[in-house]
């Protein structure tokens, strides 16, 4: 098939024709819940029960965004997710030097203990599914999680939730990592090990392809990369000694719901059925909930613009229809401030409202996979699902994901990308409405959510409380036993919590595995 596509004429890369038809479609994809799950994990989808509202937040000090969450549930949001500060991320606590002026600033802090019980004071854990957006500090923030919840008197086998903890996408995207790659390995194998015999109904990993989407990526890309990094975190799991269906069931995946409405429809179509082939072709999964990937979905921030935001309402709307549309198993909406700030009440109403009438007046919960059989869905589907395998034998051959990373390659896959697609929107090519076309005058700016540095000031102070208050001696004792087991193979999930529990902050648990591990540098690569 030929014709003239003006604009249209590719879809992150795809070639796109004038018209598809039946050849184009291939063999007819199996019933939704039926191997390999191309149509969707469940064989009913929403018609029995419709996707986590988990909308995303975190912000000042614990206190306020406890009130946060507090609000969010008031209003049907059936699932949290916490927004960690810039220095949580890193592994600082909030009085270190290299936090000061970025404490709450794009998330809660969360320095010990004390901060996590109190983000989740009045929310009974045991009962609250909830997702926690950390990757190098993962383990000891999910330390600080588990003992909040031993002291609420919830049984550990009980909750529910996601730990990120993807390490991997760190190095390809967000750059947010302490340690190096292998010892960095090596904590989250021992929370997969760990939550595979205490938290069974808890996620231990989410492998994240929206920030490697974020960071510039293509659909492909991100679809690659990400599935990759599953496997990588699959074998270390198995070189472990733990049985694929041991642990497998409990991987999650978080992916960017972005523009191209039907790409990414066939994105999520794609990743569902390479994950079932690459579970049972590499690793002989037998348990059909290894084979399934399950997802979470988050419209993409990077489209969002200052640029007439209201238009950004419209981009998160057709994004979450996506997402939808393509079977998630959760979703976050973006508000329309994002480009300005951390999202203000009445945003953040307006994105957990969006998903609420798309699930209750829009009718697309009623079908499982209202695309299934689309000419132009299956063929992209196909498509994308090639090329992907292609990215993956590359990464095979250079030895796995993370030799990979260190030669460089899926960082300058991803700048490559970016750079492609900024040159289309500087040059029109690429259409952003309110950006290159369709300017006009700006709207009137969203009221903006704005953090001071009285939250920093709190944190310091109680964290200063916190060091006279607690034993420190025994504090100490458990950071040195910590370091101790860093040094043997020894799983670091009980001395972290040994820790935890002797008040010893996230600052000082990750400056005690630093002395083991070190930390990573990022080499320029040509």
């Amino acid at each position: 098939m030929s014709g003239s596509h003006g604009n249209f004429a590719t879809l992150g890369g795809i070639p796109v024709e004038a018209c598809y038809g039946p050849e184009d479609a291939g063999p007819p994809a199996p019933p939704p819940g039926q191997h390999p799950c191309t149509r969707g994990i469940h064989e009913s989808m929403y018609r029995d029960r419709l996707w986590t509202m988990r909308q995303f937040a975190g912000f000042s000090t614990p206190e306020e965004t406890n009130r946060r969450f507090r609000y969010l549930l008031e209003q049907g949001q059936t699932g949290l997710s916490v927004a960690f500060d810039l220095p949580t991320l890193m592994g600082y606590d909030a009085d270190a030097p290299l936090a000061a002026g970025e404490v709450g600033r794009c998330g809660v802090p969360v320095s010990s203990l004390d901060d996590m019980e109190t983000l989740f004071d009045g929310i009974p854990l045991a009962d609250v599914s909830v997702s926690m957006t950390i990757n190098s500090p993962a383990a000891p923030i999910w330390a600080m999680y588990l003992v909040a919840a031993e002291k609420q008197g919830a049984d550990l086998s009980r909750l529910s939730g996601t730990l990120q903890n993807d390490i991997l996408k760190e190095y390809i995207a967000q750059k947010e990592y302490i340690y190096p790659p292998r010892p960095s390995m090596r904590l989250v194998t021992d929370t997969i090990e760990f939550g595979a015999r205490h938290t069974p109904r808890f996620n231990p990993i989410s492998i994240s392809g929206y920030h490697i989407r974020e960071a510039g990526s293509t659909a492909l890309q991100e679809l690659a990369f990400t599935l990759c990094d599953g496997l990588e975190y699959a074998g270390w799991a198995i070189e472990r000694g733990m049985a694929i269906d041991d642990f497998a069931p409990r991987f999650s995946f978080f992916f960017n719901a972005h523009n191209d409405f039907f790409e990414e429809i066939a994105k999520y179509r794609a990743a569902r059925k390479l994950w079932a082939e690459l579970m049972r072709e590499r690793y002989g999964a037998k348990d059909e909930r290894s084979l399934k990937l399950r997802f979470h979905a988050q419209t993409a921030g990077c489209s969002l613009t200052w640029q007439q935001p209201y238009n950004n309402v419209v981009r998160t709307t057709l994004q979450a229809m996506a997402a939808v549309l393509g079977g998630a198993q959760s979703l976050h909406t973006n508000s329309l401030d994002e480009a300005w700030a951390l999202p203000g009440e009445h945003a953040a109403t307006l994105a957990l409202r969006t998903q609420q009438v798309i699930a209750y007046e829009s009718g697309i919960a009623a079908e499982p996979d209202p695309f299934g059989g689309s000419y132009f869905v299956e063929h992209l589907t196909t498509e994308l699902a090639r090329g992907a395998r292609q990215y993956i034998e590359k990464i095979d051959a250079m030895g796995g994901m993370i030799p990979a990373i260190e030669s460089g390659y899926p960082q300058a896959e991803i700048a490559r990308a970016s750079y492609e697609y900024q040159r289309r929107v500087e040059s029109g090519d690429a259409v952003v409405v309110g950006v290159n076309r369709y300017r006009g005058s700006d709207a009137a700016g969203p009221e903006i959510l704005r953090i001071d540095s009285s939250a920093e000031t709190l944190q310091t102070e109680k964290l200063r409380l916190l060091r006279a208050r607690r034993n420190n001696e025994e504090s100490t004792q458990t950071l040195n036993a910590l370091k101790r087991a860093a040094e043997t193979n020894a799983n670091l999930m009980p001395p972290m919590l040994d820790a935890v529990r002797a008040h010893a902050t996230l600052g000082e648990i990750c400056a005690a595995l630093k002395d083991v591990f070190g930390t990573w540098e990022e080499r320029p690569h040509i």
